[in-house]
């Protein structure tokens, strides 16, 4: 593995870089946050001003080919500039989906006008996207997903509800995978669908987390209709479409947010006092500081041989697994060990106790669900087993049966 940079790469970095400075500002550590005082419509309004400003620059959407809106760079380009963004203060999470999965797809399996209808525009930031997959009893295994979409005329109605779904508040299109034929397998009969979220009959309920945020919410779907104009895909080959998608890479390796977590751990360790003596003395602080740090450089160094395969023009393999399952434990442990460290002021909100606690906190707060989204632990375990170690695949007795048997 060769872990620096292509002269292209370094060219791309030093131009990325160059434009940042003029245009945003640096980041002085991870407690820095864009956006503190902004409610959400001036945040909202923040980052689709940060997303048209990058999309006249041309680093809206890299990977995407010039004649649907975008650069026409790779996905090694993606990832310098996205390293490169990450040292600055800007809005994030807002066009993540959009850029990351769903507009990707659209690009992928759309019409010509499709592509023509939604695309550019939404890579200047004018419509924000969202994924609508997982269901309440069909999250890890989207073959069980029960949302209906019926024919009607030259169009669908759907009924039925999503959950988890990110960005849903604020979406104005999604993508929606629903099924269209109960006579087939469960991972067949699948059709996915261009969604305007405010059609009606289209409810967004946001999911209030532990953190007091609300990224995700339950959206439910009563009547809704669909033109078969905004079909993504073949009927009844929506399983296909959804694998494409899941696929995408979502070109955040080097955007791993725990960044310097066991750092702060060590800076906290160093303020606290047990016992007359800085916490960061006790044999079990240290220990737990050198697990957080390992783990995190295990994370790093799987992402790196990912950028390596990327720059020769090869996809990471599936060993990319094992970032999201050592990361999100590295986050919870890390987390849990800065709240200990704190005793009974840890569980103290951050505004109160100081900026320096913010991202533990957080992160102790969002890693359990960090652990279920995307894929379950025990989803990424199994890829791993099956893809990477070559281990016997479990065995699938409801492969070849329609799911309408399956509902009885």
């Amino acid at each position: 593995m060769n872990f620096d940079d292509t002269p292209e790469e370094a060219a791309f970095r030093a131009e990325v870089r160059a434009w940042l400075a003029a245009n945003a500002q640096p980041r002085r550590g991870r407690e820095d946050k864009f956006g503190a005082g902004l409610d959400k419509p001036q945040y909202l309004a923040a980052a689709k001003a940060w997303q048209a400003r990058k999309a006249a620059a041309g680093y809206a959407a890299i990977v995407m080919p010039k004649e649907m809106g975008g650069f026409g760079g790779t996905p090694a380009q993606q990832i310098v500039y996205n390293q490169e963004e990450a040292k600055f203060l800007t809005p994030d999470r807002v066009f993540e989906v959009s850029l990351g999965t769903a507009l990707p797809t659209v690009a992928m399996w759309g019409t010509p006008a499709q592509k023509v209808k939604y695309l550019a525009s939404a890579f200047r930031g004018e419509h924000i996207w969202c994924q609508l997959f997982s269901e309440p009893s069909a999250g890890s295994d989207l073959g069980n997903l029960r949302t209906r979409a019926a024919r009607d005329g030259d169009g669908w109605v759907i009924n039925g509800q999503k959950v988890w779904t990110s960005n849903a508040d604020i979406a104005d299109y999604g993508i929606l995978l629903a099924r269209t034929d109960w006579d087939q397998p469960k991972s067949k009969g699948l059709t996915m669908f261009i969604l305007d979220m405010k059609a009606p009959g289209v409810e967004v309920r946001p999911i209030r987390q532990a953190s007091d945020e609300y990224h995700f919410s339950e959206v439910f779907f009563s009547d809704v209709r669909i033109a078969d104009a905004d079909r993504l895909g073949p009927e009844n080959d929506g399983w296909k479409v959804m694998m494409s998608a899941l696929m995408k890479e979502r070109f955040s390796l080097g955007e791993n947010f725990s960044g310097d977590l066991y750092a702060q751990l060590i800076g906290l360790a160093k303020q606290v006092v047990w016992g007359e003596r800085p916490a960061l003395e006790d044999p079990r602080v240290r220990a737990g500081i050198a697990e957080t740090y390992l783990a995190q450089f295990g994370v790093e160094l799987i992402v790196r041989r990912g950028m390596s395969a990327i720059s020769r023009g090869q996809s990471p393999g599936p060993e990319m697994s094992a970032v999201k399952l050592i990361g999100a434990r590295a986050f919870q442990t890390g987390g849990a060990l800065a709240i200990e460290l704190g005793g009974a002021e840890g569980l103290v909100a951050a505004e109160a106790l100081g900026a320096q606690w913010r991202l533990p906190q957080l992160l102790w707060l969002a890693a359990p669900g960090a652990r279920i989204a995307g894929g379950t632990d025990e989803i990424q375990k199994n890829t791993i087993a099956e893809r990477v170690l070559g281990l016997p695949g479990e065995l699938r007795t409801d492969r070849d049966v329609p799911f309408r048997a399956l509902e009885g």
